[in-house]
């Protein structure tokens, strides 16, 4: 069949499936794209020709819309991409940052920006870069660093190869996120004698590998040994479905668990073996348990920073970890014990090897009791009663206590993501999304955005601050446009709280982070004295774009709107203010946050000072 190679591809998109555990789906559940010269007549005209392909969705910035592929993706435990399609220039350099939050979360996104003309007769053509040094560059080459796989296409026929190896990437569990397909405009225009086969229907077949089965019997010989063992579930445990396997190893073993980020809803949180959070946004309860446990068995985390605070915080000095994980660069981080292979699976085989082995009953007491303890610190921070402005941990509570077990909250940036981790009460696998491990401000949106048009069935509530919604509220548009219904928390605080508490533990003094006018030199610090806040309306802001909107003076009132959301058909925005210096505690963890050496400000040295004792505790796992 002669096709265009922008046809090509598109035909080829749309006959690709996945399959794991005998359940078959499409891959790739629509495009979403904006059209300028570099796209409009290829990959525009293919899907204005046969829209019963692949879906189109207008998006209205580009970054956006990669992040609203990657809430889809996370969403259907990486079963399911979306296409983003671009022009050449700025379209395709702002899908930049959309591509590393893709990479860095190991989410999968296909991206087909537009690209200078092949042929080069006409260069330079509009928004092209010319480099002195290069005659082949284009700003395409941005996304070879944030990419997991990158090709340009130069010749029509290459579509065959780049596609299949665009496909081996996205759905490979251990390798996936962001795959940059550049298409020069021309070459997207020409046509070539297309193989029948390529253009047939395909199955991706996602496995469940095992481990080696000596360094499973290593890994169940140290569990057993263990007097305090310890669980890390990280992401990966979602990601391959694994939570009842957890759950069945945990109930039969009694060994406790805590959860990172992307782990949150690994187990339900009033489960007597959950510890909730690990780590600098960790609970006090997961907290003892990491800093006391001699064997960590880690499954499907990279082990990031957070996670980990800042290596302060499993501080037996003869910690040994266990990291079982798709990914072999994340298998045998901390000198680990490296288990490569699929979570569910293997957390299975580890229970077989495990079988009628307990740890003591008095560690799972211990356990449960923390697990108690901390669920009471949760309700006594969610009914604060704080005056004459809510805390934010308050507002959290509201928004969960509305929620249903199914919902899901999104979240990104700020100071939300960490309380949200100490604070959400997790009833089910996929009711926890925020992003963190680019924590992108602005994603919050548009990433709720991708996890309806996943789980139309859901409620999402996208819980936001007013910095991050300055970012990209132009997806709201999109929502109201395609009767996708967000329930938008706007918490205005006046600024960046998170970067302000930030600021003044370092002696800083929140500078930079408050919205006032410029009056003096003290702008945007909280000891200055003006009050001359920045009368910016985002209500107003947000009623513009085609949501309903709710002004909440406070928790009761947020309690009210939250009802009122439910019960709309659109996308509605709460806005409700907070104060800003009401925090959460940091519970006995640390993250390393380096502080001047030399400074004038008083503040300054007193927290250097501090930062210098705190980091002894830090080490290397070896």
């Amino acid at each position: 069949m002669r096709l265009t190679a922008a046809q090509a591809l598109l035909r080829f998109l749309a006959a690709q499936l996945v399959e794991r555990d005998g359940a078959r789906r499409p891959f790739f559940g629509g495009c979403f794209g904006i059209f300028g010269h570099g796209n409009v007549a290829g990959i525009g005209q293919a899907l204005y020709e046969h829209p019963d392909l692949l879906t189109y969705y207008q998006a209205r910035n580009e970054q956006a819309m990669v992040h609203a592929a990657v809430g889809y993706a996370r969403q259907l435990n990486r079963l399911g991409a979306l296409v983003c399609t671009s022009s050449i220039g700025p379209g395709a350099t702002n899908m930049v940052t959309g591509a590393a939050l893709a990479t860095i979360n190991r989410l999968p996104v296909l991206l087909v920006p537009g690209d200078v003309f092949a042929s080069r007769r006409p260069d330079p053509v509009l928004q092209q870069l010319e480099a002195t040094g290069r005659g082949d560059v284009s700003v395409n080459d941005c996304f070879v660093p944030v990419s997991r796989y990158f090709d340009r296409i130069e010749r029509p026929e290459q579509v065959v190869p780049a596609a299949l190896a665009a496909m081996r990437v996205l759905t490979s569990q251990a390798e996936t996120g962001a795959v940059t397909l550049a298409f020069p405009q021309d070459v997207q225009a020409e046509a070539f004698d297309v193989p029948d086969e390529f253009l047939a229907e395909r199955v991706w077949h996602v496995g469940r590998p095992l481990p080696d089965a000596a360094a499973l019997a290593r890994a169940a010989e140290l569990l057993r040994g263990a007097r305090r063992p310890l669980i890390v579930a990280g992401g990966g445990t979602i990601y391959s479905e694994a939570t009842r396997a957890l759950r069945a190893l945990v109930e039969a073993t009694g060994i406790p668990v805590c959860e990172t980020q992307a782990g949150k809803g690994s187990l339900p949180y009033d489960h007597a073996s959950s510890l909730g959070a690990v780590g600098a946004t960790g609970t006090f309860a997961a907290n003892r348990a990491a800093a006391a446990a001699d064997v960590v068995l880690g499954v499907g985390t990279r082990w990031s920073d957070f996670t980990t605070a800042s290596k302060t915080a499993f501080r037996d000095p003869s910690v040994r970890f266990v990291n079982l994980n798709v990914a072999e660069i994340d298998a045998a981080k901390h000198a680990g014990l490296a288990l490569v292979g699929d979570a569910r699976a293997t957390l299975e085989r580890l229970a077989e090897l495990l079988d009628g082995h307990e740890v003591d009953a008095a560690y799972r007491s211990e356990a449960a009791e923390l697990s108690r303890a901390w669920d009471e610190e949760v309700g006594r921070l969610y009914a604060l009663g704080h005056d004459p402005l809510p805390a934010q941990s308050e507002i959290i509570g509201a928004v969960n206590e509305a929620s249903r077990p199914q919902d899901v909250v999104v979240c990104a940036a700020g100071s939300m993501p960490g309380d949200l981790h100490k604070l959400w009460r997790t009833r089910d696998p996929k009711g926890y999304h925020v992003e963190y491990g680019y924590s992108c401000m602005g994603y919050e949106i548009p990433g709720g955005l991708g996890v309806k048009l996943a789980a139309p069935e859901r409620e999402v509530f996208v819980l936001i601050g007013d910095g991050s919604y300055l970012m990209l509220p132009s997806e709201i548009v999109t929502s109201v446009q395609e009767g996708l219904k967000l329930v938008i928390v706007l918490v205005d605080n006046r600024g960046f709280a998170s970067i302000g508490a930030l600021s003044r533990s370092l002696g800083t003094d929140g500078f930079g982070t408050l919205y006032r006018y410029r009056r003096d030199d003290s702008l945007g610090t909280d000891s200055a004295d003006s009050e001359a806040y920045l009368p910016v309306d985002l209500a107003a802001n947000a009623e513009s774009l085609g949501a309903r909107v709710l002004r909440a003076g406070g928790v009761d009132e947020l309690r009210d709107a939250l009802r009122a959301a439910q019960a709309e058909t659109r996308t509605t925005v709460i806005v409700v203010p907070a104060d800003r210096h009401e925090g959460v505690p940091s519970y006995e963890s640390w993250w390393d946050v380096p502080v001047a050496e030399v400074a004038e400000s008083d503040g300054v040295r007193a927290a250097r000072a501090g930062y210098e004792s705190a980091r002894t505790a830090a080490r290397q796992h070896l």
